[in-house]
């Protein structure tokens, strides 16, 4: 199946579609259906009930819009960019590192620097996709992907939609911090839309400028916290390490997640993840021999990453990134410690009391007044960070500190320069961050494209999606043989009875028999029942995948269906329990 194939299924099913149709369209901004808006749910209801209430971790819900000092703090202002080339003669714009990427063997062009994107756009003799324009020697620049807005009235209160859904949980970090009693690890969780103004939206649901994020950031004291690695401990793991990309016959390292953490090949909190994140994948059906774990190369390493490696699955031939598993050290709250007026650190208390020698200074301001002027607070506050740093400035008879690039001598007496024993019982630390950031819209492409299956039914070819049971957004389909002798209304009836359980059931008497079934086929509906004129008390139920059909009793079929769905049984043990029809 090709891209185009999967794009109009998703279209004639009701699984998404370019937004704005009546208008021409809008690129980067598709609709989901139907069909779509219940599978993204059912991933982000599955991937809720593994991520965080598994593991104890909790939910928030931020605005998508933000002030700019978070951005200019988080970083995103000024290193947020991609490569853009802009064609001289149609003026279109285009991402010069995915022009690299689709027409040479290069696989990772995004962590090349911009001069040798130059350099090989004219090596290649790359054309403008558009126009056909040769592209050679045209400047590659930066550009900022965040959308800007204002705040109110006017233009005074810049803001910016956000590009991920992580900084609403670390700006919030001191409240989130008490409601966990400052007691590390804590994870919070977060599902939300994010905007990127892509330059080139392709590949349908895949580049987008607003999608649907899925975050967890995990807080955790780097020096006491550890990962119960033996949850995950036996999970094998497909891994391209980085410096396995770097080789011309680069291959894959295959390793359980205990061995790729006693090895030194990934983090260990961030290979309990991958671990965790595997298993995932595979239970909504995402095909694991198309599958893969990638170390981010030095490059293209994002601004906050100490180390990442990206979940990526195959479709249509090309590997997408699916979800990144990042190691965020401190960077970010320690960036919004610098720039806010919080304080974004939690206080580790010790086991027991530590008596300790800190240097102290109290500063006579009698003396620093007359000499410094305005500046002698400000004197004052270097003095005393000072000797929190370097003890031994104080050696001597005077001291040099910095103000605003002013060299200021104080003598050492005026100081009031002194090293006490105190007791201590705890200390400020600031927590490191641990983060999978799941793409929902990349991973129902994935598994959409992954259930896709062709096969042959009486002569004719048949197309289906082997959606997981709990994640199918239609779970049975209820339909009378023929649309009279109450056929019809005994399967409203089951169909209602079923919904009052819980299921999602459609309804249908439009065709034939074989083109429902055919129809449900395609959207990915598990399960089928036909209610005929056999007898009142039993219906046929019929599974996608196999096409086979087994006679049920009709007052079983909510349980029955429940075992089917949460995998307490399957369709082939059933089968051969059932009686001969």
């Amino acid at each position: 199946m090709t891209r185009n194939d999967l794009v109009e299924l998703a279209k004639r099913r009701g699984y998404f579609f370019q937004s704005a149709g009546a208008y021409g369209g809008v690129s980067g901004f598709y609709t989901y259906g139907p069909q779509g808006a219940t599978l993204k749910q059912n991933v982000e209801n599955s991937w809720r009930e593994r991520f965080q209430v598994r593991e104890g971790h909790r939910e928030i819900d931020a605005p998508t819009v933000m002030p700019e000092p978070v951005f200019e703090a988080s970083g995103h202002l000024d290193t947020f960019d991609d490569m853009l080339v802009e064609c001289p003669e149609c003026g279109e714009s285009h991402r010069a590192d995915h022009l690299i990427e689709d027409n040479t063997d290069i696989e990772e062009a995004e962590s090349i620097a911009i001069s040798e994107v130059e350099d090989l756009i004219s090596e290649h003799d790359l054309q403008c996709p558009n126009c056909g324009t040769e592209l050679g020697g045209v400047p590659v620049e930066d550009f900022n992907l965040m959308f800007e807005t204002n705040i109110g009235p006017g233009s005074s209160s810049p803001g910016y939609l956000r590009p991920e859904t992580a900084q609403g949980i670390f700006v919030e970090f001191p409240q989130l911090a008490e409601y966990a009693r400052n007691q590390l690890p804590f994870g919070i969780t977060q599902i939300g839309k994010a905007y990127r103004n892509e330059i080139s939206p392709r590949k349908s649901i895949v580049r987008v400028r607003e999608f649907t994020q899925a975050e967890l950031e995990h807080f955790i004291d780097p020096t006491e916290d550890e990962p119960q690695l033996d949850r995950v401990a036996d999970v094998e793991l497909k891994l391209y390490p980085a410096e396995e990309q770097e080789k011309e016959d680069g291959e894959y390292v295959y390793k359980t997640v205990e061995e790729a953490v006693e090895e030194g090949l990934v983090h260990e909190w961030v290979a309990y993840y991958l671990g965790v994140g595997k298993q995932w994948y595979e239970s909504i059906g995402v095909d694991m021999d198309r599958f893969r774990f990638r170390q981010h190369l030095s490059g293209e390493l994002a601004h906050y990453a100490a180390d990442c490696w990206d979940a990526e699955s195959e479709v249509d031939g090309d590997w997408i990134e699916i979800t990144g598993f990042a190691y965020r050290s401190d960077y970010d709250l320690s960036k919004h410690d610098e720039y806010s007026d919080d304080d974004f650190t939690v206080f580790k208390q010790y086991d027991e009391p530590k008596v300790v020698e800190r240097a102290t200074v109290d500063p006579d301001m009698s003396y620093l007044g007359p000499e410094f002027g305005g500046a002698a607070g400000d004197v004052a506050t270097e003095l005393e960070l000072l000797a929190e740093r370097d003890r031994t400035a104080f050696d001597g008879e005077t001291v040099t500190v910095e103000v605003e690039g002013d060299e200021h001598e104080i003598p050492v007496e005026k100081t009031g320069f002194a090293v006490e024993e105190v007791k201590e019982t705890g200390e400020h630390i600031m927590p490191h961050v641990v983060e999978p950031s799941i793409g929902i819209d990349r991973v129902i492409y994935t598994v959409l494209d992954h259930a896709y299956e062709e096969d042959e039914i009486e002569g004719e070819t048949r197309s289906y999606l082997s959606l997981e049971p709990d994640v199918a957004p239609t779970f049975v389909g209820v339909f009378p043989l023929v649309d009279k002798e109450g056929m019809d209304d005994r399967a409203r009836d089951i169909a209602d009875d079923l919904r009052a359980e819980g299921f999602d059931v459609t309804y249908d008497d439009s065709g034939s028999i074989g083109r429902r079934y055919r129809r449900q086929d395609e959207v990915g509906t598990p399960f089928c029942i036909t209610v005929d004129d056999e007898t009142a008390d039993t219906v046929t139920l019929r599974e996608r995948d196999s096409t086979e059909q087994v006679r049920v009793e009709t007052e079983d079929l909510p349980d029955l269906l429940a075992d089917l769905r949460e995998g307490e049984t399957t369709f082939a043990e059933l089968d051969a329990t059932a009686p001969e029809q």
